[in-house]
């Protein structure tokens, strides 16, 4: 996945739960404040995805270019 831009793995609180958070940073580590977030989400969807992990790198692979 190195084309990505730089980013990083967090785990936050919202309305009292947890939840993942990646997000893009700068060349120091700072978060972007405009658009940072790339994705975040809680414990039921992180429990989707790890379901269908195969699957989502399964498309990856296909739909990449």
């Amino acid at each position: 996945m190195s084309e990505l831009p730089p980013h990083k793995f967090g785990i936050e609180e919202f309305k009292g739960n947890k939840i993942i958070k990646i997000y893009k940073v700068d060349e120091e580590g700072n978060e972007l404040e405009k658009y940072g977030t790339v994705i975040s989400f809680g414990l039921t969807k992180a429990k989707y995805v790890l379901e269908h992990i195969d699957e989502i790198k399964e498309f990856v692979e296909t739909y990449s270019e």
